[in-house]
């Protein structure tokens, strides 16, 4: 078992980390088998949060009209994992997100770790559902705030520790870290829908946007249509 590792969730605007922004991020560092350190911190999204997103999260846009923008908080939390492993529950849909994140602001982000998404699928093919929630209802482990980045990583520190306990011994190369690999896409520009539909909000809402149509690429026009529909909702 690691005695020394960073365990880490994020919460998202969306699934995609080309598209969807890191809103909130929760780590703790783990030394000697003890907590250490703890990383919880918001990230100031550039649009306003879909209703989906605050009912699964429980973030609010009022929770995070305070907080700092993404390229303050992404470099304290890679000073904060330092060289560590990570570990986290379905670790790539969080290391691709930190991946983007940090490469859209010329960050370094390469990273070894432990899935406990991974270890479940093989140790307990038996049970119908590997979320976390469920393998944390399995071995009572309490997770008093579900869908909030600290908790879920605290959770999920937990379980590896249980799982470890429970399994290495039988199958000791499932519990080794690994490289993380997560290849960025480039970017794909506008599309000429994209472009029609932000003329038309932009004409109806008298909103003061501009872009080079030259230049903007389909995800940040995702963007800007989000907030533009959110605005006239």
């Amino acid at each position: 078992m690691l005695r020394s590792y960073i365990a880490f969730d994020v919460e998202t605007t969306g699934l995609n980390p080309q598209e969807n922004e890191i809103i909130e991020i929760g780590a703790l560092k783990v030394r000697d088998g003890r907590v250490a350190e703890r990383f919880m911190e918001f990230i100031k999204p550039s649009a306003p949060l879909a209703p989906a997103i605050t009912n699964l999260t429980g973030i609010t846009d009022e929770m995070l009209s305070g907080a700092r923008p993404r390229c303050s908080v992404i470099a304290d939390f890679l000073d904060f994992c330092e060289d560590d492993f990570l570990i986290g529950h379905n670790v790539i849909f969080d290391y691709s997100f930190m991946k983007c994140s940090a490469s859209a602001e010329n960050l370094p982000f390469e990273k070894s770790g432990i899935d406990t998404l991974k270890i479940a699928q093989k140790v307990h093919k038996d049970l119908p559902s590997k979320s976390l929630g469920s393998l944390c209802d399995y071995y009572h482990i309490e997770n008093r705030s579900a869908h909030r980045a600290y908790h879920d990583a605290l959770a999920t520190a937990k379980l590896y520790q249980t799982l470890a306990h429970h399994f290495e011994e039988q199958d000791p190369k499932l519990f080794k870290p690994v490289q993380l690999t997560y290849k960025i896409k480039k970017p794909q520009p506008a599309t000429p829908k994209q472009l029609a539909l932000l003329s038309n909000l932009i004409r109806k809402t008298k909103a003061e946007v501009t872009w080079d149509t030259k230049t903007l690429t389909r995800s940040e026009a995702s963007r800007i249509i989000d907030r533009l529909l959110n605005n006239r909702a």
